[in-house]
């Protein structure tokens, strides 16, 4: 398999991609005993961190990977997205991602798509071979687009998601019992197509990661008492890559990848609680939706680290003036760089203006500020002002923009100053496909 200027020559050559949501690269790079199979995939071909997206929140990622474009062009930025000319907010589907994911290219090209548990895909697709949609599917039933996926979901005991409820125990040895269980099922399935040899990508996703580093990431850090359960958990992880590895053909390429890093959490951030203490919004000590802080405000926060203007033309009670839009968004980002956390640390470690991130169709929904937290600080959004601005919850781990990871069993592969938009492309290389214009990224084979 060698790869040519225009991409693959082969238009034999096949992809399976593995998802594994949230693994920040340096875990993997600082523990090779924990993953012998990461480490030789390395070893034979390309391995590096890589950047996410902004916001990096996997409902924002995961289309932005699948597609190539970023948010503007999805149009979704978060598990909570704020319809246009309203203060009513919503939860995306794959009915709401504008943007053409990889697996409709490979369709298009008359070829095969299997695609299991990836994120922000519910409803499954119909068109491809077969889709089991991920996260945010109501049931195992709903999640499978047909009656023999389906059977085969049944048949091997498959899960949508590890029970997070389980995460907020004091005890979490039920919590890591249920996501090995969960992510083994998911194994299964994965196992089972893959040994079908049909498929011309298989692009699956193990989430089960993600949950674990929110509730135990702090273990490890701190070397706490489970921290050997998390690392063993990791252990089952790489078997897994490895098991799917030693079942691909020589025509098959294995990429294995994240949606975002990960770190240790020390304090979660109430974003619009800081919002009211500071004079951008009223006091809504019950509030419980966006359209009860949003009214009369100059500015309101969405999760994760969202800020949107209450701007007059474009919210129905919008009261910044276009003419005072620039000054007033400089305000408050000025505010946000300058907002000190318990520890003495600023909050945020940078603030994104949104039309310097977001470009597309539906820019016109995007934040108009992004604040990407200092480790350790999760903004979050919550609709109530009443409370304290700093808080512990029972999660230890948060997400990160950068430290995300891209490993591609292929010599010939070059990991540099890459990001989440880059990986569509290299697929498509991978395949033989032609490179759509939309793309934002550019191929790891150039």
């Amino acid at each position: 398999m060698t790869v040519t200027e225009s991409g693959r020559d082969s238009e034999d050559d096949r992809v399976v991609f593995l998802g594994i949501d949230g693994v920040p690269y340096s875990l993997v790079r600082d523990h090779p005993a924990t993953f012998p199979n990461l480490h030789s995939l390395a070893e034979r071909g390309a391995a590096g961190p890589i950047d996410s997206v902004v916001p990096p929140e996997s409902s924002a990622c995961w289309p932005a990977l699948a597609t190539g474009v970023n948010p503007g062009s999805t149009g979704v930025y978060g598990f909570q997205d704020r319809k246009r000319d309203s203060y009513e907010t919503y939860v995306p589907t794959s009915d709401d991602v504008a943007a053409t994911p990889i697996w409709d290219h490979v369709t298009d090209a008359g070829r095969d798509a299997t695609v299991l548990n990836v994120p922000m895909t519910y409803p499954p697709s119909g068109t491809i071979q077969r889709h089991v949609s991920g996260f945010l599917s109501p049931s195992v039933e709903a999640a499978a687009a047909d009656a023999s996926t389906r059977c085969v979901l049944d048949q091997l005991g498959y899960r949508i998601d590890v029970d997070g409820g389980l995460g907020h125990r004091a005890d979490l040895s039920a919590f890591l019992d249920d996501a090995h269980e969960t992510l083994a099922a998911r194994h299964r399935v994965f196992m089972h197509y893959l040994e079908a040899d049909d498929w011309d990508l298989l692009f699956g996703v193990y989430m089960a990661t993600d949950r674990v580093n929110h509730f135990l990431f702090g273990e490890y850090a701190n070397e706490g008492p489970l921290a050997d359960r998390f690392l063993s958990f990791y252990e089952q992880v790489d078997a897994f890559v490895g098991e799917v590895h030693d079942e691909l053909a020589e025509d098959t390429t294995l990429v294995v990848a994240s949606d975002h890093g990960f770190t240790m959490q020390h304090h979660e951030v109430h974003c619009n609680r800081w919002l009211s203490q500071n004079g951008w919004l009223p006091p809504a000590p019950d509030g419980e939706t966006l359209a009860d802080v949003a009214a009369e405000s100059r500015a309101y926060s969405l999760i994760p680290g969202r800020f949107y203007l209450n701007l007059e033309g474009r919210e129905p009670d919008g009261i910044v003036a276009p003419d005072e839009y620039d000054a007033v968004r400089a305000e408050l980002a000025g505010e946000l760089r300058d907002l000190i956390g318990p520890d003495g640390t600023p909050v945020c470690d940078r603030v994104v203006v949104g039309t310097d991130a977001f470009s597309g169709p539906y820019a016109g929904s995007a934040p108009d500020l992004v604040a990407i937290p200092t480790d350790g600080y999760d903004l979050k959004s919550g609709f109530s002002t009443d409370g304290p601005l700093f808080d512990v919850g029972p999660r230890t781990g948060m997400h990160t923009f950068d430290n995300a990871l891209l490993f591609i069993d292929h010599p010939d592969a070059v990991i540099g100053d890459a990001d989440l938009y880059d990986i569509a492309p290299t697929l498509c290389d991978l395949l033989g496909l032609p490179r759509p214009e939309a793309f934002e990224g550019t191929s790891l084979f150039t």
